[in-house]
């Protein structure tokens, strides 16, 4: 064999094998980037999964946080209301231990008031509004500046009217009565009068209402104007009828208007009712907002 051939066949064999030896090492190579492919996948999607659990358990503890949160605001709301309703109470009940509690009772022959009592305040009521000049007529110093109020309005409004009576003590109402039980007959004065102790002059709030027209006349003032507008408009003052016709108490007095707050004097407007017909217990509701 010419060496030629033998040489050529030689490099044949030996390329044949460094191309063998070349694909073995690509494919060894091929091989282990799919495996490192394959477990970088497998991590990644390991890590993945990790981390979707780890962001699904820190959801949950988010939510289980808000929801505490939850609770425990409302907790503390609810905390704080009943500390504000406790303050609350402590505040009407202090108020209402500073105001007198016989301001709102139900006298004439229900309530005695004794010989003792006097309001802790009068004033005295300014003489252009006091039909006898010459006399000192005085109210409850927290009642003057709403009984005020309903007088400037009343001359605003064309029907002024003028104050013939308002605080009488114990003693004065004990001797007007004997007056007019000398006069008149007990029988007859006690359809009229209060006698001491039950008369709702001797709290301060109450007073007897006339005008020049009809010249301090009791009898004529429920012919007056003035009336008519006390109808309207006394309970925007606080200031209700007393007697009215048919109560079961006194004759008719159209005159006597006493001061129980402008919210019970609203009630009793708004639902057509009289002071004595309501139940003591619930007037007394009224009693801690009767100067508001």
């Amino acid at each position: 064999m010419p060496k030629a051939t033998v040489r050529g066949e030689s490099f044949f064999i030996a390329l044949s094998t460094m191309l063998i030896i070349l694909i073995g090492i690509g494919g060894y190579w091929s091989y282990s980037n799919i495996t490192d492919t394959r477990r970088e996948l497998e991590e990644t999607k390991n890590a993945s999964q990790k981390l979707s659990e780890n962001l699904v358990q820190a959801q949950n503890e988010n939510t289980d946080l808000v929801y505490r949160l939850q609770l425990e605001t409302e907790r503390n709301n609810s905390f704080a209301n009943q500390i504000n309703e406790i303050a609350g109470t402590v505040g009407v009940l202090d108020k209402l231990s500073k105001t007198d509690e016989e301001l709102l009772q139900k006298y004439s022959k229900v309530y005695f008031l004794n010989e003792h009592y006097v309001p802790p305040k009068l004033t005295d009521i300014d003489k252009k509004y006091v039909y006898e000049k010459d006399r000192t007529l005085m109210i409850h110093s927290d009642v003057w500046p709403k009984l005020q109020s309903l007088l400037g309005a009343t001359e605003t409004d064309g029907s002024p009217l003028l104050i013939s009576s308002s605080f009488r003590s114990f003693g004065e109402q004990s001797g007007l009565k004997s007056s007019y039980n000398l006069t008149y007959g007990a029988g007859t004065a006690n359809q009229f009068s209060a006698d001491q102790g039950y008369s709702e002059h001797q709290l301060g709030t109450t007073v007897d209402f006339t005008t020049e027209k009809i010249d301090g006349s009791f009898s004529l003032f429920k012919t007056t104007d003035a009336y008519k507008w006390l109808l309207r408009n006394a309970y925007k003052y606080g200031f209700i009828l007393s007697y009215p016709e048919d109560n079961g108490y006194y004759q008719f007095e159209p005159w006597h208007w006493r001061y129980v707050g402008t919210a019970l004097a609203k009630t009793l407007q708004e639902e057509g009712k009289y002071f004595y017909d309501l139940d003591q217990r619930e007037i007394d509701k009224y009693l801690v907002n009767i100067f508001d």
